[in-house]
């Protein structure tokens, strides 16, 4: 059973920073050949891509972060990260870190991410 957990969310002001962590329970060997994707719900919304990246290293985001939130991994740690930056109150939701890999995609808990004004 692959598990992915996301950490690293909490409460930041406006213009602040933050990193989020994606951990991921499968070997090295297969988490270097998967895609990466952070996704971010905001209340009454639905869940929406806010960057992907893939081995090797190829990033895509989101119109709504590029400039502000870099997404990278470390394969041999078999985790990916979510480094955001001049954070805006609308960025709030939950964040979620998705891996797909050889044979499925699988989902993390999410971790929440609130921007105060």
């Amino acid at each position: 059973q692959v598990q992915l957990v996301e950490s690293g969310g909490g409460l930041v002001q406006a213009g602040g920073s933050l990193r989020l962590s994606c951990r991921t329970s499968v070997r090295t060997s297969r988490f270097s050949g998967a895609t990466i994707g952070w996704y971010r719900q905001a209340p009454g919304k639905q869940r929406e891509l806010v960057a992907a990246t893939t081995n090797p290293v190829i990033a895509d985001y989101a119109d709504y972060v590029k400039g502000r939130f870099i997404i990278s991994r470390d394969n041999a740690k078999n985790t990916g990260y979510l480094q955001m930056s001049s954070l805006k109150p609308e960025d709030t939701g939950v964040y979620y870190c998705e891996g797909t890999f050889v044979g499925g995609a699988y989902w993390g808990p999410g971790s929440q991410v609130t921007v105060s004004s």
